[in-house]
Formats: C-alpha cells, structure tokens, sequence
C-alpha cells in the first residue's frame, strides 16, 4: 500500500512489454482493468484483417478468460506489415500475461502450444548489397 495524503492507496500497477518480429515492433500496457484490448487504439474485437486478429487472439484464448478479463491492454506496433506486426503483439501480450501472472504454468501452455509466442522469431529479411538487384543476385558480365 502507498501513503499518498494520509490516505493508504493501492500501489498502481502498469507494465510495459515489446514483442518483435521482422521489423515490426509492439508495445503492450497492461493494467489493472476489465477486460479492454486494443490494438492501435482499435478494440481487438473490431480488427481487421480477420487472420491478424486471430493470431493476436491466440495468447488471450490459451491463456483464459479469468486470466486477462481482469486487465486492460494497450498495445501500439509500428513497422513492418500488418502480419508482422499481428505477431508482434501476440508475442508483447502473451509476455505481458506471463509477466503479471508469474505463472510458470501458463509459461508452458504457451511454449507447449507455440514458442514463437514467448522467444520470438530472429529471422528477418537480408538486406539488400551494392551491385545488385537483391541481396545475393549481381550484375551479370557479357565479356566472358
């Protein structure tokens, strides 16, 4: 309990937790709340791409309803494409419920189901070289 005025106030709890992935980025806010999620100041239950929704959905759905109906996240992701950025948040979420809860329980369920949700996926594009079209591809020679 905080003192704050002579008064005894709980401690305000708020975490915050990023998700990568390619080069999207998230940020998850989590508080004490009733349920609220939105993505980009959208409510989860009106996203759309549907497939996007759903994969940000999958921590939520595995982990249980009496487990984050009592929070409120906000989660804003930037970079990338709207794929990349689904499993951003999927990844800042699902760490952010491990994070409030300390439940290695629910750290299995997650790793059980899909470890992307909790490591994270190093892989990202290789960048593009001098000479070239792509990364590997050059330039071709007609003199020999």
């Amino acid at each position: 309990m905080e003192q704050q005025d002579g008064i005894n106030m709980p401690a305000k709890k708020v975490l915050v937790v990023s998700g990568k992935r390619k080069t999207a980025v998230a940020r998850a806010v989590v508080k004490q709340g009733v349920g609220r999620v939105r993505i980009n100041r959208t409510p989860i239950e009106i996203y759309e791409p549907d497939i996007a929704k759903a994969k940000i959905m999958e921590p939520l759905l595995q982990a249980g309803a009496d487990v984050w109906q009592q929070l409120d996240m906000d989660v804003k992701t930037s970079g990338g494409g709207y794929m990349g950025q689904a499993e951003a948040a999927r990844m800042a979420i699902s760490n952010a419920l491990l994070k409030w809860t300390k439940s290695t329980h629910l750290r299995t369920v997650f790793s059980e189901y899909d470890r992307t949700m909790i490591a994270g996926d190093s892989r990202t594009k290789e960048t593009k070289k001098v000479g070239g079209a792509g990364a590997r591809s050059k330039e071709q020679k007609s003199y020999r």
